[in-house]
């Protein structure tokens, strides 16, 4: 069953925690942050006071943050979004020369490691760290802006990417999972669940004013064969 994070991206930031809380009574355990800089990718979103304002919610529910770092020196900011309440960080690969540092300092700051790659990043830039993250987080978009729709080619690289972990040597092995994230909807997130991946990020198909948060949720799990 592929598992829903919700993006708070596309949410109505006037009713935001309402709308956090919508998706959390459905069972959602994950709410997902986009975090962008307009300098790695061309738009601007949130920082760590959005992340600590909603951390209460999430955390009743049981529930985890993931914040997907889409910005340039993630280093700098991995720490504040800690401290805020993420409970997992995902880094874009292209934005860390110096990877393995970054992984390493994600996991000492006690939060779950993710590494991300945009559509024309090939896996090949993932295989020294497949070992030490928690999550790959495959772009099926092009990053910036909500509402695109999904690259069809993404469904081979999902695929590749899960035998490259089934192949993997290590005691980890199993326990990462494949996020997709772009244009993901009732006409695409079973394709995406064939292809391997475990988890959907979901913005405006779960916020927008076609159906509540919960019609939305039901709709989704439910293409999705769950």
């Amino acid at each position: 069953m592929i598992e829903l994070a919700p993006s708070i991206l596309a949410a109505d930031f006037s009713r935001l925690g309402q709308q956090v809380s919508d998706a959390l009574a459905c069972g959602t355990k994950r709410i997902h942050c986009d975090i962008m800089d307009g300098h790695f990718v061309p738009n601007i979103s949130m920082g760590p006071m959005v992340v600590k304002a909603i951390k209460p919610l999430v955390a009743k529910a049981g529930a985890i943050i993931e914040t997907h770092l889409m910005i340039e020196q993630p280093e700098r900011y991995i720490g504040d979004f800690v401290q805020a309440g993420a409970n997992l960080v995902t880094v874009h690969v292209e934005t860390c020369p110096h990877l393995n540092r970054t992984v390493q300092q994600i996991r000492e700051l006690g939060a779950q490691v993710g590494v991300a790659l945009n559509p024309a990043m090939p896996l090949m830039m993932l295989e020294e760290v497949l070992n030490d993250v928690d999550l790959v987080l495959v772009m099926t978009v092009n990053p910036g802006f909500g509402g695109q729709e999904f690259i069809s080619e993404s469904v081979d690289k999902i695929g590749r990417l899960k035998k490259m972990l089934a192949a993997r040597k290590s005691p980890r092995r199993g326990d990462v999972h494949i996020e997709v994230d772009g244009g993901i909807h009732l006409g695409t997130i079973a394709t995406a669940e064939k292809a391997g991946a475990t988890i959907a990020v979901c913005g405006t198909a779960v916020f927008n004013r076609e159906g509540s948060v919960a019609e939305n949720i039901a709709a989704l799990r439910k293409a999705a064969g769950n």
